[in-house]
């Protein structure tokens, strides 16, 4: 087991080494009866001590020493020889407690021992917690979240592009190691506060509501197989020391923003209450321009196509106001000493008003100039409620839990698009864009029954079993109203659509794990059927709507997957501080509504996405060989991966011409996703974490990785091969007067697809921050983009056009927040230590 205490690994090992030698003496110097000394070792909150040390002195031989240490949950099984002992139990940082003159003629039972924390320690021990930490468990790497500035007063999407091997991209999409078909859980499970299939609920959430976010790159069977690229989990604060304890927030900033937000947790002997609630009002202004050339090309029929302009220039900003409300109520209640239920409820309200404005210019035998405002409104109403329950056998890690959770969303849009002419210097008539009004009613509901077993077999071995179903259905009413030239009325546009769309997926489990002196193994196996439904319901027939899309489209589909899902973890540990470790596993990547629903986007009459009913899932096969090796001051990371993927998604461009109701042809660019044949990624990635004093804290990562992508689609080869990689380094320093300054810089490199190439992109945060009453408050002060420089440069090329474009989904800001804490001297101890995942109720899964 590694921890992120490595001098305490160091002291305890030691003392272990030491104690075990004096045993082995006293073993082949003595031929006494033994008996076996149990226990359990923890805080005053509860929260168990790995590592603390038990000794036996014997009182008639103070010289006759025997001991161990105890294990993740805190527990202690020590044979020793009958005699009388004196029974010292330490942990770094605590009193120690002592059990003078214990006679030992039977196996003993020494029940709870409680360890207080040492006066004068709690200074050192802050410290100490401002430091992101990592640890490394079987499938996964967990990064306690230390006390970052620069997402003070920023999201949990701010807070995850500061953790190794995951990056959020300039649109707020998030990736892991380069791919973007990651999984998002919260607390371990699919949640309404990660989104509904897509992460702009993370860009609302406060980044002070982490605990901690596990990087799971090679997850085990008890995972749902969902994403190639792994998973990541975040864990959210549930403070579990007694009585009322939290923390409240406000900030202000520009762009023009405000929020307030408060974390509070009370806790008894028998229940655990806990609340975060926030508002927050922003303005994200951003920005969008390309310019297109276009060329003449022959169409599938082998005829010739002479585009209606040479060139189109488009020049789009984006007024983008969010108010939103969001909070989020549970409750733990302890039955009995080894079991609870927890209820936990969750609710935001979104409000956003949006305005697109592009300026186009078309240029053949002159120009034409064109003005397009889109106005939008929309609601979001989500809500999510969840039982879990769970019931401890016994201190060894035998459990049952099980869990309930109802989410429901609801989105309303309100669209008015209007396009007028600013000048016509062409040959033609200028043509005629009507006045477009859209109405979209989204609703999900989405309903999770999971039950997960642990049995520990001995000391060392573990089997798990489980039960997953997973059942969500989605549906759009889309209405289009289009304006008719003669009457100036609203009429109903024939693309007006209702769209639902069903996924349902039901998995069995099943793991078995063992470990034989420094080497450990998981090995799982999951089954999952998956039920991917789509109805579309419209007045156009499926020859209409090939006709009309570009694209196949079953109106009414119904597909069953069945797949089985093996994981192999393996662990070495070549010391305490140091091992290495091997996963692989199979994975899938389903199709989301939005990337199956095939009617268009609205926002540019030019260029527009649209999605693919004829998606199939993609299945990948994934290894990942890693190190980790601590020193004192200085932690090292490092893993190389592979990953083959078939039928993966691929978003390709396509061009067609489009007929008008007066008989003009235009262009338009299509983005649809397209399953392509083959996907290979291989890659390397390594981070540091170096704290050489207390005042200087160093951490920075880098991954270089390889795609490799083969397949065609209508007869257009999209086959590309590409390297690039990212990187980041953050440092904090200590200044006198309490006063901490932080830098980030993150780069990631340029990149080149089948058709499109990326430029790299480099962006700086800053961020100052001062302690005030007695530690209890701070102000900070952050620049997010200092440079704002936060933007995606591109090249696309095809056969038909190519492209010049430039994106900035949001610009440099500045953050003034403010941050009261009360009651939480001991919380921070606490969550530097990190919690096992077996103490972890609100996570819903077992650890080995």
């Amino acid at each position: 087991m590694i921890t992120n205490r490595p001098w305490q690994l160091w002291c305890s090992a030691f003392i272990f080494l030491l104690f075990s030698s004096f045993n082995l003496l006293a073993q082949q110097t003595s031929e006494m009866p033994r008996y076996t000394v149990t226990g359990k070792v923890t805080d005053e909150g509860g929260i168990p001590l790995e590592y603390a040390t038990i000794s036996f002195q014997s009182t008639r031989n103070p010289e006759q020493l025997t001991g161990g240490i105890t294990d993740p949950q805190g527990n202690f099984a020590i044979e020793v020889p009958r005699g009388t002992y004196n029974i010292n139990i330490e942990f770094i940082s605590f009193e120690p407690k002592n059990f003078a003159n214990r006679q030992i003629n039977s196996d003993l039972d020494m029940g709870t021992i409680v360890l207080g924390m040492a006066a004068g320690e709690l200074d050192e021990v802050v410290v100490t917690a401002e430091t992101t930490q990592v640890e490394v468990r079987l499938d996964k790497k967990i990064y306690n979240i230390g006390k970052d500035l620069t997402t003070a007063g920023g999201t949990v999407a701010d807070a995850l592009n500061n953790v190794p091997s995951v990056s959020v991209d300039i649109e707020g999409g998030i990736s892991l190691r380069g791919n973007e078909n990651v999984r998002i859980l919260i607390n371990g499970k699919p949640s309404a506060m990660a989104g509904f299939g897509n992460t702009d609920v993370l860009s609302q959430l406060p980044a002070e509501a982490i605990e901690r976010v596990e990087v799971i790159t090679s997850p085990s069977a008890r995972y749902d197989a969902e994403g190639t690229a792994g998973i990541l989990n975040i864990i959210l604060k549930k403070e579990k020391t007694l009585g009322f304890n939290g923390s409240v927030s406000a900030r202000v900033g520009h762009p023009d923003q405000v929020g307030l937000s408060a974390n509070v947790n009370y806790r008894t002997n028998k229940f655990n209450l806990f609340n975060t609630t926030g508002f927050r009002y922003f303005d994200a202004p951003g920005m969008a321009y390309s310019d297109t050339r276009y060329f003449e090309y022959t169409d599938a029929d082998g005829e010739l196509v002479t585009p209606s302009f040479d060139r189109l220039i488009e020049d789009r900003q984006m007024d983008r106001l969010n108010r939103n409300f969001y909070t989020s109520l549970g409750m733990e209640y302890y039955l009995t000493d080894r079991s609870s239920i927890t209820a936990t409820g969750f609710y935001r309200y979104g409000e956003d008003e949006d305005l697109t404005t592009n300026n186009s210019l078309a240029f053949k035998d002159g120009m034409l100039e064109t003005l397009r405002k889109e106005n939008q409104i929309e609601d979001d109403n989500s809500y999510q409620i969840a039982l879990n329950y769970i019931n401890k056998f016994n201190d060894s890690g035998h459990q049952l839990t099980a869990d309930l959770q109802y989410e429901r969303d609801e989105e309303t849009q309100n669209a008015n698009i209007n396009e007028v002419i600013l000048s016509n210097t062409t040959s033609e008539p200028a043509p005629f864009y009507p006045l477009e009004r859209t109405y979209t009613e989204e609703s999900q509901n989405e309903i999770l029954i999971q039950t997960d077993y642990v049995k520990p077999i001995g000391e060392d071995a573990q089997f798990e079993a489980g039960y997953r179903g997973n059942f969500e259905e989605e549906i759009t009413d889309y209405q289009l109203l289009l304006e008719n030239r003669q009457t100036g009325d609203l009429e109903l546009s024939p693309l007006t659509n209702i769209f639902t769309y069903t996924e349902n997926v039901n998995s069995l489990y099943s793991q078995y794990g063992n470990k034989f002196g420094e080497f450990s193994f998981l090995l799982g196996l999951r089954l999952e059927n998956t039920q991917l439904k789509g109805k579309i319901e419209s007045e156009l027939t499926e020859e209409e709507l090939q006709e009309e899309f570009g694209i196949p489209i079953d109106t009414d589909f119904d597909n069953n997957y069945l797949g089985l899902f093996p994981t192999v973890n393996l662990i070495y540990e070549l010391g305490e501080q140091e091992n290495v470790t091997l996963g692989y596993n199979r994975r899938i990547n389903r199709p989301r509504g939005w990337f199956i629903n095939p009617f268009p986007s609205r926002a540019s009459r030019t260029n527009i996405f649209q999605g693919n009913p004829n998606l199939q899932p993609a299945y990948s096969d994934a290894f990942d060989l890693g190190y980790l090796k601590r020193w004192k001051k200085l932690t090292l990371t490092s893993s190389v991966y592979y990953q083959y993927e078939t039928d993966s998604f691929e978003r390709v461009e396509q061009i067609s011409t489009v007929e008008d109701d007066e008989g003009n042809n235009n262009e338009v660019i299509r983005t649809i996703p397209i399953n392509l044949a083959t996907n290979q990624r291989v890659g390397a990635e390594a981070g540091l974490l170096y704290n050489p004093a207390k005042w200087l804290r160093l951490n920075g990562s880098v991954n270089f990785f390889q795609f490799d992508t083969e397949g065609e689609y209508n007869g257009v080869d999209y086959s590309a091969k590409n390297t690039s990689w990212y990187g980041r380094f953050s440092s904090k320093v200590t200044l006198p007067a309490k006063i901490d300054w932080q830098t980030n810089a993150f780069y990631r490199g340029a990149s080149e697809g089948a058709q499109t190439e990326r430029q790299g992109i480099f962006m700086i945060d800053m961020a100052m921050s001062k302690e005030l009453f007695n530690d209890k408050a701070s102000l900070t002060l952050n620049v997010r983009d200092l440079l704002n420089s936060r933007k995606r440069d591109a090249y696309t090329l095809t056969k038909s056009f190519e492209r010049n474009s430039e994106f900035q989904w949001r610009q440099r800001s500045i953050t003034l927040s403010f941050t009261y804490r009360f009651n939480q001297q001991r919380n921070e101890r606490e969550r530097r230590r990190g919690e096992n995942g077996n103490e972890d109720m609100e996570g819903g899964e077992g650890e080995f």
